[in-house]
């Protein structure tokens, strides 16, 4: 009986305290790559934290990757490569990593069959904004296709794509709302344009 009444207060005593928390706060690594202004990336940031309440450390000055380097048309990097190369960075304390760059990057745009998309020698190397995986962990920005001699608009455009791409880390896929910031940019830049600097509710309740 001694026994059975000491069981039973040591599960009361286990059953009373409080769970163990998880206190982990999703972490984003943004990559300043060299001549990447660093009030920009603090705007990225900035943004970052406000639209998916994440904590965001930065390296700054970083060397863009030479393998990822391409010159077919003009002088570009392989986005597809910059964003797999991030992936090295991460760590148990990071879980995204979002690369900031001045330089032209591009990628191979593909059909819905998966084959280059016509015609070939426009689309073999494709010049974009960002790239992303989707889901995934990694993405890149570049800000040498949303230039502006307006700086709002510039820095508009920039907190947009840099919210789109991570968007599509987070397995958020193109919106069909052309006012939500994951609508798919359809090769202009004034699809950014028009766009709100805000998820819709459709694509704030995935995440």
């Amino acid at each position: 009986m001694k026994y059975c009444f000491l069981f039973w207060c040591i599960l009361l005593l286990v059953s009373c305290q409080s769970p163990v928390k998880d206190t982990h706060q999703t972490t984003v690594l943004v990559k300043q790559y060299k001549g990447f202004p660093k009030n920009e990336v603090d705007t990225v940031t900035t943004i970052l934290q406000k639209v998916y309440g994440v904590k965001v450390i930065i390296a700054q000055n970083q060397e863009l990757y030479e393998n990822a380097f391409i010159d077919v048309k003009s002088p570009r990097y392989r986005a597809d490569s910059i964003i797999k190369l991030q992936k090295a960075d991460l760590k148990d304390s990071i879980d995204y990593i979002l690369g900031l760059t001045s330089k032209d990057i591009s990628t191979t745009k593909k059909d819905d069959s998966g084959n280059v998309k016509k015609p070939e020698y426009k689309y073999q190397d494709w010049g974009i904004m960002g790239l992303a995986y989707c889901p995934g962990n990694s993405c890149v920005v570049s800000s040498f296709r949303i230039k502006h001699k307006n700086k709002a608009v510039y820095f508009d455009r920039l907190k947009k794509v840099s919210v789109h791409e991570f968007g599509h880390n987070l397995g958020l896929p193109h919106c069909p709302d052309k006012k939500c910031v994951m609508t798919d940019a359809v090769e202009s830049v004034k699809t950014i344009d028009n766009a709100k600097l805000k998820l819709c509710n459709n694509c704030n309740a995935k995440i």
